[in-house]
């Protein structure tokens, strides 16, 4: 089956509003994204942020009498301007297709990220592998901070050591911990999916329930761990540092990213009272902060 998008210009007040309407005239997927190239940082707790102006995008089938829809839609939003266009969907395995742009990815001297399709092409038997699911693609290796923490645990880890990983997302970072040695690991994020997307990915990896722990923030006990590695935004990590500080042991390691070049020295300035910071690493734009608690 072909498909089409049919989709409408929003505003942060009436976007919602537009996706239930879509969706009860029958939409089998609501997609939101950008109108002008304004972007949205990580949001606080209990926080939804959505752009000023953006594009709210329906999917149906192409055989949908769009003059129709559009006739009910304006009905249902008091509004006979609404701006739209529509874009003409082929068919597609979409995870095929994504597959096309993720291929194994080598970090370090012997780590690899690859989706399973991929693993006969690693060749070398000494390499640690990381199975990823292509359907839950945020968190792949393919972002430069992502690839920066990838980098910094292939080197870090050591066998036997407590991990938390804060911000999981994919749950990437904290499977490879434990594919690289590491005994326990706490995988925390405020976003249910995340913590979803992060079992499955264990599963895949083969790794017991009782070696990755997912949980949201309010969820999470204090601990001391040996490591903490944190890919999210330099304003929350800011926001953090006291709470990182007693989670990391006295000599433990910390690794911070997500942090782009001209936020480096804020960060830094933040977390030099509890870590001796080493050299920061930069990729591309962005920045990753490691260093020993004192």
């Amino acid at each position: 089956m072909n498909w089409i998008q049919l989709q409408i210009k929003a505003t942060a007040l009436n976007a919602e509003l537009i996706s239930d309407v879509l969706m009860a005239l029958g939409s089998e997927a609501i997609t939101l994204f950008d109108a002008k190239n304004q972007p949205i940082l990580e949001p606080g707790p209990g926080e939804t942020p959505l752009w000023d102006e953006a594009w709210v995008s329906a999917l149906f089938p192409e055989d949908t009498d769009i003059e129709i829809l559009l006739e009910q839609l304006r009905v249902f939003l008091f509004d006979k301007n609404l701006e739209y266009r529509l874009v003409p969907l082929q068919e597609k395995n979409w995870t095929r297709e994504w597959l096309e742009h993720f291929k194994p990815l080598q970090f370090g001297k012997k780590l690899w990220v690859t989706p399973e399709e991929y693993l006969p092409v690693i060749e070398d038997k000494n390499a640690v592998v990381v199975l990823l699911d292509p359907g839950l693609a945020f968190g792949t290796g393919t972002h430069p901070t992502t690839a920066l923490c990838l980098e910094w645990l292939e080197r870090t880890i050591l066998p036997g050591q407590t991990v938390i990983d804060y911000g999981c997302g994919s749950g990437i970072l904290g499977i490879t911990a434990l594919k690289l040695g590491a005994t326990m690991v706490y995988a925390i994020d405020n976003d249910p999916q995340a913590l979803t997307a992060t079992i499955e990915n264990a599963k895949r990896n083969q790794i017991s329930e009782s070696q990755l722990i997912t949980l949201m923030p309010e969820q999470f006990e204090s601990l001391q761990a040996d490591v903490l590695i944190a890919n999210i935004l330099a304003n929350p990590l800011i926001a953090l540092a006291t709470r990182f500080a007693t989670l990391v042991k006295t000599h433990g390691q910390i690794a911070l990213s997500g942090i782009l070049i001209e936020q480096m020295e804020k960060v830094l300035n933040t977390y030099h009272d509890f870590f001796e910071l080493a050299e920061p690493k930069i990729q591309e734009e962005w920045v990753l902060l490691s260093g020993t608690k004192k």
